[in-house]
């Protein structure tokens, strides 16, 4: 059974903004997954996806998944971020019920540094909220590995936008974890990762927990696995399912 049948009814089962909202309209959108320029002068590239039924649903707003690839899928050819995770997944299967941005990180340089940095995603992220019908309650954070870390990092310094995160076979700065204490997160690592070690992971969860972190953070571990714990966790229908669960409060618009 393709993976889709299961979460379109999820979806569909949930109460979307618009009965509460009406949004706005927006022009046709090309559904499938599409290669898209950087939205600022210093922004990156990425794919946009967008799913089956998009424009047939009128003015219904539809859940917003960001992905961050890894340090391999650096560079100039946006094809390449199609590798891994939800942009593979999108190209198999055109009724994923999530719109999926896949931005691409350029080569390691003088002007460009070794990690993911937050301002370009952000400016994504505001540009696809101005040109996209997205739920804003329902707006998720996903990567592996070098964007594994760059979901923690932006997860927890913006968890404002973000109805829950996924960080896989990452690490993050404990310091930081409180700020997200508020948002539903599920991390995955393999217990044999020689890359990224899995106690990155654990430390960030651990530190969720000191801090009282409601819902409890998960932390899925796959024995005998090494860095590449981001087939297991994105083939797993229930990742998805647990994604599209989780909605953030967003508060109503004032009266006039």
């Amino acid at each position: 059974m393709r993976l889709s049948i299961a979460l379109a009814c999820l979806v569909l089962s949930l109460p979307t903004l618009a009965e509460a909202r009406k949004p706005a309209s927006q022009p046709p959108a090309v559904e499938g997954q599409t290669a898209q320029p950087p939205v600022a002068d210093d922004g990156y590239p990425y794919l946009l996806f967008v799913p089956k039924g998009y424009n047939e649903s009128g003015t219904d707003r539809w859940p917003l998944l960001i992905f961050l690839h890894g340090s391999g899928e650096r560079g100039t050819d946006i094809n390449v971020v199609k590798k891994h995770g939800p942009p593979m997944l999108v190209e198999k299967d055109p009724a994923f019920p999530f719109i999926v941005i896949s931005p691409q990180l350029p080569e390691q340089s003088a002007t460009v540094g070794r990690y993911w940095p937050v301002k370009p995603l952000e400016a994504i992220l505001a540009h696809a909220m101005k040109t996209l019908r997205v739920d804003p309650s329902r707006v998720y954070l996903t990567g592996l590995s070098l964007g594994g870390i760059a979901t923690w990092e932006w997860g927890t310094t913006h968890p404002e936008h973000f109805a829950a995160l996924a960080p896989v076979a990452a690490l993050g700065d404990p310091k930081n974890a409180c700020n997200a204490k508020d948002v539903p997160i599920w991390a995955f690592h393999g217990d044999h990762d020689d890359a990224v070690d899995t106690r990155g992971d654990f430390e960030m969860v651990d530190a969720l927990k000191k801090c009282g972190s409601t819902p409890a953070p998960r932390l899925t571990i796959y024995p005998n696995t090494d860095h590449w714990s981001w087939v297991p966790a994105y083939n797993d229908p229930a990742l998805w399912m647990w994604l599209l669960e989780q909605r953030k409060p967003v508060p109503p618009k004032p009266s006039r």
